[in-house]
């Protein structure tokens, strides 16, 4: 259609000069013939190349933009559902688009992370909420029933069948699959008109300006920053049976002919995928999210990942393709591990002075006994319909 445009305007320019010429040569009859056929020409030739180079500017423009992970034909994962602040927002403010997954086992994790998030910033927060169809009602209700009922944010349903074809159950991990904790990989859908964004898990606690993560610097060809698991106080944990979790070889399976063939090295530090800053021209660009895909679907094929997996099977499709192609963000804004028990090890001051809480591993602060879960209570909001609880409440009663 496009093309069909231009080869129309070109005719017109053409029809339109050859009838000024004939009007110019019937008034001009006296100036000489061989003059004036040598203008038209030059003249013709002149606009021709003119209209010709704009539309080639036009069309690859156009083509470049259409060959992007945003365009994946046939998914239509999204519902938004907008919710209209009571406050007004400074519309001179840039919007910080913050993607949350929240599923309904750990509903109340994600009203504390935003809880603590809004509290903490006077920018112009969105929260993207990711989570599934049966859940969307009772996060509604929560949101409105709560003092978060001002804040700024769109529930985004997540279409399961995206993982078709490229996940499987694994029962050495002993866990089943949580479609959720995929979504990171679909930002550009889920969150298609931002320019960049922030990503993070549902058991986070901000103590910080969410406005200075979103201000972390990225490296030209960057399509994301994570936090580094060799760089900080809260890395080198050793996970029993899974070897070191602060390198490649504790989530990929280097037995595997097509692991060796990328030039890997297992040492290489790895990275925390729960919480990162996603510059998501540069992930369109680079067709991240369909790299990502290639990974999860030749695991299925292949089991590429490790047999003792550190962490979760999120995080190997993301240390192939970001290999050595990722800035960093300050490692304060990712302090982690307070999940499992090397999270005792940190000082009340430490905690304090961390900018971004995160309660990776088996323990989360809303079920058994985990590190400061009084730090992360404080920004818990109870749920007005009853539905969920915290677990150790329970436990304390019956005891």
């Amino acid at each position: 259609m496009v093309i069909l445009t231009y080869l129309l305007t070109l005719g017109a320019c053409f029809c339109l000069v050859g009838l000024k010429t004939s009007i110019y040569i019937r008034q001009k009859r006296k100036m000489s013939f061989r003059k004036v056929n040598i203008i038209v020409l030059v003249l013709a030739a002149v606009l021709f190349l003119l209209v010709l180079h704009h539309n080639f500017l036009g069309l690859s423009s156009l083509l470049r933009n259409e060959v992007s992970d945003s365009g994946i034909v046939g998914f239509q994962p999204i519902d938004f559902v907008l919710n209209v602040p009571q406050q007004a927002i400074d519309g001179r403010q840039e919007e910080i688009p913050v993607v949350i997954a929240a599923s309904e086992d750990r509903l109340g994790g994600a009203i504390a992370a935003i809880n603590s998030i809004q509290h903490n910033t006077r920018s112009n927060v969105m929260f993207y909420i990711v989570t599934l169809n049966g859940t969307a009602d009772h996060l509604r209700s929560w949101l409105s029933g709560s003092t978060l009922k001002t804040i700024r944010y769109k529930i985004v349903n997540f279409d399961t069948k995206l993982l078709e074809g490229k996940v499987k159950e694994d029962p050495d991990q002993g866990e089943s699959i949580k479609p959720l904790t995929f979504a990171r990989f679909y930002l550009p859908i889920l969150v298609p008109s931002a320019k960049k964004a922030i990503y993070m898990d549902d058991d986070v606690i901000v103590q910080g300006d969410i406005l200075a993560l979103y201000n972390t610097p990225l490296k030209p060809g960057h399509a994301a920053a994570f936090s580094e698991d060799c760089d900080s106080a809260s890395t080198k944990v050793v996970i029993r049976g899974a070897g070191n979790q602060y390198n490649y070889i504790g989530y990929l399976d280097y037995k595997k002919e097509r692991i060796r063939k990328l030039s890997m090295k297992a040492s290489t530090c790895s990275f925390n995928p729960g919480v990162f800053v996603a510059n998501l021209t540069e992930w369109k660009k680079q067709n991240i999210t369909n790299q990502l895909e290639k990974w999860m679907k030749l695991n299925v094929e292949e089991g590429l990942y490790s047999r003792t997996l550190a962490g979760s099977t999120t995080t190997p499709p993301l240390l192939i393709v970001f290999y050595q192609q990722h800035s960093t963000i300050d490692p304060m804004w990712n302090v982690r591990h307070l999940g499992s028990s090397a999270g005792k090890r940190y000082s009340p001051q430490f905690v304090k002075a961390a900018k971004l809480l995160h309660w990776n591993g088996h323990f989360k602060p809303w079920g058994r006994t985990a590190s400061y879960s009084d730090v992360w209570e404080k920004w818990y909001i109870p749920d007005p319909t009853g539905k969920f609880s915290l677990i150790r409440r329970h436990m304390e009663i019956s005891i």
